[in-house]
């Protein structure tokens, strides 16, 4: 059975805020603190693109296509969750946490499975795909404890 133990960390994030909280109660007081936080300004996708999408004259007739647009906003949050897996890692490595829960919006969640080292990857007791950077903290424990137990 997958439990919250003393010294487990808690990944919070969602494409632009992180928080990294530790238990420094144990299994049956759970009592998270928060460790940092991240943010990152990622405005909408509409207030970073600079102009018009591109077109191209069709060779074969006379009509014109748009480019597919790059969307800024989704490359911010895959960059913002490349840092936070480099972040994991640099700690994992320096022996900081040994074990891991990750809770992360569906989105993002998905980047960092891709993203963690393996070194990371072996020390996460479990993942929530849930989006619960702007809940209050003793909520986020029982969310969690919940969800450890749903695992198990």
């Amino acid at each position: 059975m997958k439990k919250l133990l003393n010294g487990t960390w808690v990944l919070i994030a969602d494409g632009e805020k992180a928080l990294f909280l530790i238990n420094e109660g144990d299994v049956q007081n759970t009592d998270l603190q928060v460790l940092r936080k991240e943010e990152q300004d990622n405005p909408p996708n509409r207030e970073q693109a600079a102009n018009r999408r591109g077109r191209v004259h069709q060779s074969t007739n006379h009509g014109k296509s748009a480019y597919e647009d790059t969307d800024w906003h989704q490359l911010g949050k895959e960059r913002f969750a490349q840092d936070l897996a480099e972040y994991l890692y640099r700690q994992a490595h320096k022996g900081q946490y040994t074990h891991l829960v990750l809770c992360a919006a569906p989105d993002v969640l998905a980047i960092l499975r891709d993203e963690i080292h393996q070194e990371v990857r072996n020390r996460v007791i479990a993942e929530v795909p849930k989006t619960l950077t702007n809940h209050p903290i003793d909520e986020v424990a029982k969310i969690i404890r919940a969800e450890l137990e749903t695992q198990s």
